[in-house]
């Protein structure tokens, strides 16, 4: 029992300060309505080369059903290379597109990638995805109130409301979504 407890408050320690979440969370994308990390950002932030992660992923494909993995198309990824500001020349180097995770497909690589620094990075991917959720709930529960203040008082607040929800509107973003969406909107 003591045992176990000084592993986890080892772990705890270690990733305080292993990977920042702001690293994280710029290597989480949107990409056919999903949020996603490439396999050579996974790779960077695990300290493996990419081709070694995408081996132990395909030994293990049985985990990886494709809501948890799948491969960009070409059009994909050079939209996703114009976007990153990666080099400019075929894949960057790579024989083949790039593969991406979305976050039940990170869980699951910390079962393939059998390492002390898999485990730790993984609790600090988990806690990126965690906090991006928070914040976009938070964010549709302040305009939610703001719309219900806003029915309650009259017009002459209007100004004030409007001036809020510019604050809350969150900066354009020069990124645009990867991937394809039919006219139904389904995937």
């Amino acid at each position: 029992m003591r045992q176990s407890l000084t592993v986890r408050s080892k772990i705890s320690v270690k990733h305080s300060t292993l990977i920042p979440v702001e690293r994280i969370e710029k290597a989480i994308y949107l990409i056919r309505g999903e949020k996603v990390m490439l396999d050579r950002d996974l790779a960077e932030l695990y300290c493996v080369e990419t081709k070694m992660l995408n081996r132990a992923v395909k030994r293990n494909l049985g985990r990886f059903p494709t809501d948890f993995m799948f491969q960009l198309s070409e059009d994909e990824a050079s939209r996703l290379r114009y976007q990153s500001g990666t080099s400019k020349g075929g894949r960057g180097g790579r024989r083949y597109l790039p593969y991406v995770f979305t976050e039940q497909g990170v869980a699951m690589l910390s079962s393939v990638l059998n390492s002390e620094r898999a485990v730790l990075v993984n609790i600090g991917i988990m806690r990126a995805f965690v906090q991006l959720r928070r914040l976009l709930a938070s964010s549709s529960e302040l305009s939610r109130r703001l719309d219900d203040l806003e029915g309650k008082y009259d017009h002459q607040f209007k100004i004030v409301f409007d001036a809020i929800r510019q604050l809350m509107s969150p900066p354009l973003s020069n990124r645009k979504q990867i991937g394809f969406r039919s006219r139904s909107g389904k995937k």
